[in-house]
């Protein structure tokens, strides 16, 4: 597993003409950003667009950004989402695919409370064994 380091990006997903996720532009596109000065990406964070791929895509993005980039940089996969088990379950799936990290947004339409934060971040981060970047919202946190 690649460190994550102090700076990291948080990358734009690219798509074709045809509205398809462009994966060839992805890994250029990490690429440069390692080759800029970043010890890192964030791939499908709320930047990437995250809410609008299907876990197929984000699931391919992190596994060729991963294996363009190697152990040049760190890969922080967006695997957050407001509901736990879909959480949970493209955490795990996104730690086979070899990715060094994971950012977590808070449920962002359920709002909870801070109890309700708490568990939901525990219950993914007891189910990997990756680090967890928690990100906070101010206006959807309750």
């Amino acid at each position: 597993m690649t460190e994550i380091g102090r700076l990291i990006t948080a990358m734009v997903t690219p798509f074709d003409a045809e509205g398809n996720v462009d994966y060839a532009q992805a890994k250029r596109l990490a690429n440069a950003l390692l080759d800029s000065g970043s010890d890192g990406v964030i791939v499908s964070g709320t930047t990437g667009g995250s809410p609008t791929l299907s876990t197929e895509e984000k699931l391919r993005l992190f596994a060729e950004v991963k294996e363009s980039v190697g152990d040049r940089g760190a890969v922080v996969a967006g695997t957050g989402n407001y509901n736990t088990a879909e959480s949970i379950e493209l955490s795990q799936e996104a730690e086979k695919q070899g990715v060094d990290g994971l950012l977590l947004v808070v449920p962002y339409y359920n709002k909870p409370p801070q109890e309700g934060l708490y568990q939901h971040f525990k219950a993914i981060a007891g189910k990997t064994n990756l680090p967890c970047i928690l990100y906070n919202v101010p206006s959807r946190t309750s």
